[in-house]
Protein backbone atom coordinates (compact mmCIF):
# COMPACT_ATOMS: atom_id res chain seq x y z
CA UNK A 1 0.00 0.00 0.00
CA UNK A 2 1.04 3.40 -0.71
CA UNK A 3 3.46 5.20 2.01
CA UNK A 4 3.30 8.70 0.68
CA UNK A 5 -1.03 9.64 0.75
CA UNK A 6 -3.59 7.65 2.90
CA UNK A 7 -7.08 7.54 1.40
CA UNK A 8 -9.92 9.11 3.86
CA UNK A 9 -12.19 6.16 4.43
CA UNK A 10 -15.43 6.92 3.76
CA UNK A 11 -18.45 6.39 6.36
CA UNK A 12 -19.74 3.00 4.57
CA UNK A 13 -16.13 1.48 4.84
CA UNK A 14 -15.90 2.54 8.29
CA UNK A 15 -19.26 1.31 8.94
CA UNK A 16 -17.94 -2.15 6.73
CA UNK A 17 -14.38 -2.54 8.53
CA UNK A 18 -16.04 -1.65 12.12
CA UNK A 19 -17.81 -5.31 11.84
CA UNK A 20 -14.60 -7.05 11.11
CA UNK A 21 -13.36 -5.51 14.22
CA UNK A 22 -16.39 -6.04 16.62
CA UNK A 23 -15.80 -9.72 14.66
CA UNK A 24 -12.38 -9.95 15.47
CA UNK A 25 -12.68 -9.08 18.89
CA UNK A 26 -15.53 -11.95 19.33
CA UNK A 27 -13.89 -14.59 17.90
CA UNK A 28 -10.22 -13.87 19.38
CA UNK A 29 -12.56 -14.09 22.80
CA UNK A 30 -13.85 -17.21 21.95
CA UNK A 31 -10.90 -18.99 21.14
CA UNK A 32 -8.89 -17.50 24.28
CA UNK A 33 -11.75 -17.49 26.88
CA UNK A 34 -10.98 -13.65 27.79
CA UNK A 35 -11.83 -10.51 26.71
CA UNK A 36 -9.55 -9.60 23.30
CA UNK A 37 -10.31 -5.94 22.83
CA UNK A 38 -9.82 -4.53 19.19
CA UNK A 39 -9.95 -0.71 18.33
CA UNK A 40 -10.59 0.09 14.84
CA UNK A 41 -8.53 3.23 13.72
CA UNK A 42 -9.47 5.55 10.60
CA UNK A 43 -5.22 7.26 10.91
CA UNK A 44 -2.21 5.37 10.16
CA UNK A 45 -1.03 4.42 13.71
CA UNK A 46 2.58 6.01 13.97
CA UNK A 47 3.73 2.48 15.72
CA UNK A 48 2.29 0.44 12.50
CA UNK A 49 5.26 -1.53 11.19
CA UNK A 50 6.72 -0.78 7.56
CA UNK A 51 5.48 -3.07 5.04
CA UNK A 52 8.32 -5.97 4.33
CA UNK A 53 8.77 -9.61 2.30
CA UNK A 54 7.87 -11.69 5.26
CA UNK A 55 4.81 -9.62 5.91
CA UNK A 56 1.35 -11.76 5.58
CA UNK A 57 -0.89 -10.84 2.91
CA UNK A 58 -4.61 -11.84 2.85
CA UNK A 59 -6.64 -11.47 -0.13
CA UNK A 60 -10.40 -11.30 0.43
CA UNK A 61 -13.09 -11.77 -2.23
CA UNK A 62 -16.58 -10.31 -1.88
CA UNK A 63 -19.31 -12.15 -3.93
CA UNK A 64 -23.00 -12.53 -3.30
CA UNK A 65 -25.09 -8.88 -2.85
CA UNK A 66 -21.88 -7.17 -2.73
CA UNK A 67 -18.59 -7.88 -4.85
CA UNK A 68 -15.28 -6.44 -4.89
CA UNK A 69 -11.81 -7.12 -3.67
CA UNK A 70 -9.88 -6.72 -0.11
CA UNK A 71 -6.72 -6.87 1.25
CA UNK A 72 -5.05 -7.86 4.79
CA UNK A 73 -1.52 -7.27 5.70
CA UNK A 74 -0.27 -8.41 8.90
CA UNK A 75 3.35 -8.42 10.47
CA UNK A 76 5.51 -11.23 11.71
CA UNK A 77 4.83 -9.62 15.13
CA UNK A 78 0.80 -9.66 14.34
CA UNK A 79 0.72 -13.56 12.54
CA UNK A 80 3.01 -14.34 15.47
CA UNK A 81 0.09 -13.14 18.37
CA UNK A 82 -2.64 -14.11 16.50
CA UNK A 83 -1.64 -17.23 15.32
CA UNK A 84 -0.44 -18.05 19.20
CA UNK A 85 -3.70 -16.70 20.39
CA UNK A 86 -5.84 -19.33 17.78
CA UNK A 87 -3.71 -22.02 18.37
CA UNK A 88 -3.98 -21.49 22.28
CA UNK A 89 -0.32 -21.27 23.16
CA UNK A 90 1.09 -19.26 25.27
CA UNK A 91 2.35 -15.83 24.32
CA UNK A 92 6.00 -15.91 23.30
CA UNK A 93 6.85 -12.28 21.99
CA UNK A 94 10.14 -13.06 21.14
CA UNK A 95 9.69 -16.36 19.17
CA UNK A 96 9.66 -16.04 15.47
CA UNK A 97 5.89 -17.15 13.66
CA UNK A 98 5.65 -20.26 12.07
CA UNK A 99 4.12 -22.23 9.13
CA UNK A 100 1.29 -23.13 11.82
CA UNK A 101 1.20 -19.56 12.93
CA UNK A 102 0.61 -18.23 9.51
CA UNK A 103 -1.79 -21.20 8.21
CA UNK A 104 -3.54 -20.46 11.86
CA UNK A 105 -4.01 -16.94 11.42
CA UNK A 106 -5.72 -17.19 7.55
CA UNK A 107 -7.61 -19.87 9.11
CA UNK A 108 -8.95 -17.50 12.09
CA UNK A 109 -9.39 -14.87 9.23
CA UNK A 110 -12.11 -17.21 7.49
CA UNK A 111 -13.91 -17.74 10.67
CA UNK A 112 -14.30 -14.59 11.39
CA UNK A 113 -15.54 -13.55 8.01
CA UNK A 114 -18.22 -16.05 8.66
CA UNK A 115 -19.16 -14.07 11.51
CA UNK A 116 -19.15 -10.74 9.31
CA UNK A 117 -21.52 -12.56 6.85
CA UNK A 118 -23.95 -12.77 9.58
CA UNK A 119 -23.76 -9.72 11.20
CA UNK A 120 -24.04 -7.44 7.57
CA UNK A 121 -26.65 -9.22 6.39
CA UNK A 122 -28.93 -6.86 7.80
CA UNK A 123 -27.67 -3.90 6.01
CA UNK A 124 -26.13 -5.48 2.81
CA UNK A 125 -27.69 -8.59 2.24
CA UNK A 126 -25.85 -11.70 1.47
CA UNK A 127 -22.32 -11.71 1.42
CA UNK A 128 -19.38 -14.68 1.10
CA UNK A 129 -16.13 -14.23 1.89
CA UNK A 130 -13.12 -15.88 0.07
CA UNK A 131 -10.14 -15.62 2.01
CA UNK A 132 -6.47 -16.82 0.51
CA UNK A 133 -3.14 -15.95 1.79
CA UNK A 134 -1.12 -14.00 -1.20
CA UNK A 135 2.17 -14.17 -1.86
CA UNK A 136 2.58 -10.21 -1.84
CA UNK A 137 0.75 -7.01 -1.77
CA UNK A 138 -2.54 -7.20 -4.34
CA UNK A 139 -1.59 -5.23 -8.06
CA UNK A 140 -4.93 -2.86 -7.48
CA UNK A 141 -4.54 0.29 -5.13
CA UNK A 142 -6.80 0.58 -2.14
CA UNK A 143 -9.09 3.08 -2.45
CA UNK A 144 -9.63 3.25 1.26
CA UNK A 145 -7.13 2.34 3.95
CA UNK A 146 -8.47 1.37 7.64
CA UNK A 147 -6.51 -0.27 10.73
CA UNK A 148 -7.64 -2.65 13.44
CA UNK A 149 -5.72 -2.98 16.66
CA UNK A 150 -5.61 -6.22 18.09
CA UNK A 151 -5.17 -6.78 21.72
CA UNK A 152 -4.52 -4.22 24.62
CA UNK A 153 -2.51 -1.51 24.21
CA UNK A 154 0.60 -2.78 26.00
CA UNK A 155 0.62 -5.26 23.71
CA UNK A 156 -1.32 -4.99 20.99
CA UNK A 157 -0.74 -5.70 16.90
CA UNK A 158 -2.41 -4.19 13.95
CA UNK A 159 -4.02 -5.17 11.00
CA UNK A 160 -3.99 -3.37 7.77
CA UNK A 161 -7.03 -3.56 5.43
CA UNK A 162 -7.23 -1.95 2.07
CA UNK A 163 -10.58 -1.20 0.00
CA UNK A 164 -10.51 -1.69 -3.66
CA UNK A 165 -12.94 0.92 -5.27
CA UNK A 166 -15.20 -1.38 -6.65
CA UNK A 167 -16.38 -2.54 -3.28
CA UNK A 168 -16.59 0.38 -1.62
CA UNK A 169 -18.76 1.16 -4.80
CA UNK A 170 -21.35 -1.11 -4.07
CA UNK A 171 -21.47 -1.09 -0.28
CA UNK A 172 -22.72 2.53 -0.88
CA UNK A 173 -25.58 0.51 -2.53
CA UNK A 174 -28.80 -0.48 -0.49
CA UNK A 175 -29.33 -4.53 -0.56
CA UNK A 176 -31.83 -5.91 -2.73
CA UNK A 177 -35.04 -6.46 -1.69
CA UNK A 178 -37.15 -9.84 -1.69
CA UNK A 179 -40.55 -8.70 -3.51
CA UNK A 180 -43.58 -11.10 -4.91
CA UNK A 181 -43.58 -12.72 -8.39
CA UNK A 182 -45.11 -10.99 -10.89
CA UNK A 183 -45.66 -11.90 -14.22
CA UNK A 184 -43.83 -10.69 -17.23
CA UNK A 185 -44.80 -7.23 -17.79
CA UNK A 186 -46.13 -6.76 -21.81
CA UNK A 187 -43.24 -4.89 -24.45
CA UNK A 188 -44.88 -2.48 -27.01
CA UNK A 189 -42.68 -3.31 -30.50
CA UNK A 190 -43.69 -0.15 -32.91
CA UNK A 191 -45.57 -1.29 -35.93
CA UNK A 192 -45.97 -5.18 -34.46
CA UNK A 193 -48.94 -4.44 -31.56
CA UNK A 194 -47.82 -5.85 -28.32
CA UNK A 195 -45.52 -8.67 -27.50
CA UNK A 196 -43.99 -10.60 -24.63
CA UNK A 197 -40.56 -9.54 -23.46
CA UNK A 198 -39.39 -12.92 -24.06
CA UNK A 199 -40.54 -12.34 -28.19
CA UNK A 200 -38.67 -9.06 -28.70
CA UNK A 201 -36.04 -9.15 -31.07
CA UNK A 202 -32.04 -8.27 -29.34
CA UNK A 203 -29.31 -9.62 -28.59
CA UNK A 204 -30.74 -11.17 -25.29
CA UNK A 205 -32.01 -13.78 -27.08
CA UNK A 206 -28.32 -15.31 -27.92
CA UNK A 207 -28.07 -15.70 -24.25
CA UNK A 208 -31.32 -17.42 -23.63
CA UNK A 209 -29.65 -21.18 -23.47
CA UNK A 210 -26.97 -20.48 -21.62
CA UNK A 211 -27.40 -22.91 -18.28
CA UNK A 212 -26.39 -21.17 -14.97
CA UNK A 213 -26.30 -23.10 -11.91
CA UNK A 214 -28.74 -22.84 -8.64
CA UNK A 215 -28.30 -23.57 -5.17
CA UNK A 216 -31.00 -24.00 -2.70
CA UNK A 217 -29.50 -23.33 0.85
CA UNK A 218 -31.08 -24.69 4.01
CA UNK A 219 -29.27 -22.35 6.36
CA UNK A 220 -25.48 -21.91 7.78
CA UNK A 221 -23.53 -22.73 10.48
CA UNK A 222 -20.29 -20.72 11.63
CA UNK A 223 -17.98 -23.26 13.71
CA UNK A 224 -14.54 -22.93 15.12
CA UNK A 225 -11.87 -25.18 13.68
CA UNK A 226 -11.83 -27.36 17.06
CA UNK A 227 -15.42 -28.20 16.59
CA UNK A 228 -15.02 -28.73 13.03
CA UNK A 229 -12.37 -31.27 13.98
CA UNK A 230 -14.65 -33.42 16.01
CA UNK A 231 -16.87 -33.88 13.28
CA UNK A 232 -17.60 -37.31 12.05
CA UNK A 233 -20.22 -40.16 10.90
CA UNK A 234 -23.25 -39.66 13.03
CA UNK A 235 -22.57 -35.82 13.81
CA UNK A 236 -25.72 -33.15 13.71
CA UNK A 237 -25.00 -29.59 12.75
CA UNK A 238 -27.59 -27.40 13.69
CA UNK A 239 -28.41 -24.74 11.32
CA UNK A 240 -29.72 -21.39 11.93
CA UNK A 241 -32.90 -21.78 10.61
CA UNK A 242 -36.09 -23.60 11.40
CA UNK A 243 -38.09 -26.32 10.02
CA UNK A 244 -40.78 -23.67 8.65
CA UNK A 245 -38.83 -20.81 7.57
CA UNK A 246 -37.88 -20.68 3.74
CA UNK A 247 -35.46 -21.63 1.98
CA UNK A 248 -32.90 -19.34 0.01
CA UNK A 249 -32.56 -19.62 -4.36
CA UNK A 250 -28.92 -18.20 -4.81
CA UNK A 251 -27.71 -17.52 -8.31
CA UNK A 252 -23.65 -17.30 -8.40
CA UNK A 253 -23.94 -16.61 -4.92
CA UNK A 254 -26.53 -14.02 -5.08
CA UNK A 255 -30.05 -14.69 -3.11
CA UNK A 256 -32.60 -14.21 -5.80
CA UNK A 257 -35.58 -16.06 -4.25
CA UNK A 258 -37.08 -17.90 -1.39
CA UNK A 259 -39.27 -20.93 -1.35
CA UNK A 260 -40.63 -24.47 0.25
CA UNK A 261 -39.03 -27.25 0.17
CA UNK A 262 -41.39 -30.03 -2.24
CA UNK A 263 -40.61 -33.60 -3.82
CA UNK A 264 -41.40 -33.96 -7.40
CA UNK A 265 -41.29 -38.01 -8.11
CA UNK A 266 -38.84 -38.72 -5.83
CA UNK A 267 -36.71 -35.43 -6.56
CA UNK A 268 -36.10 -32.33 -4.05
CA UNK A 269 -37.62 -29.05 -5.67
CA UNK A 270 -38.66 -25.60 -4.47
CA UNK A 271 -41.85 -23.48 -4.59
CA UNK A 272 -40.62 -19.91 -5.19
CA UNK A 273 -42.72 -17.82 -2.27
CA UNK A 274 -40.97 -14.48 -3.11
CA UNK A 275 -38.29 -13.59 -5.75
CA UNK A 276 -35.80 -10.64 -5.54
CA UNK A 277 -35.13 -8.29 -8.84
CA UNK A 278 -32.11 -9.36 -10.51
CA UNK A 279 -32.36 -5.89 -12.09
CA UNK A 280 -31.26 -4.29 -8.59
CA UNK A 281 -27.94 -4.23 -7.03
Amino acid sequence: MSEATVPVPESEALDFIGIWNDSFSQVLGQVTGAAFPCALEKEKPASLPAAIESDLWAMITCSGSVRGEMSLRLAASAVLRLGQAFMSEPPTPDAQPTTDHRDGTVELLRQVGGIVATSAKERWGEIQFLVEAAAAAPSWPAAVECWVRAGDPTASVFLEFGISAALIAQLKMEKTEAVPIQPPEPVAVAGAGTHDAAQAPGTLDLLMDVELAMTLRFGSRTLALREILELGPGAVVELDRRVQDPVDLLLDGKLIGRGEVVVIEGSYGLRLTEISSLGSE
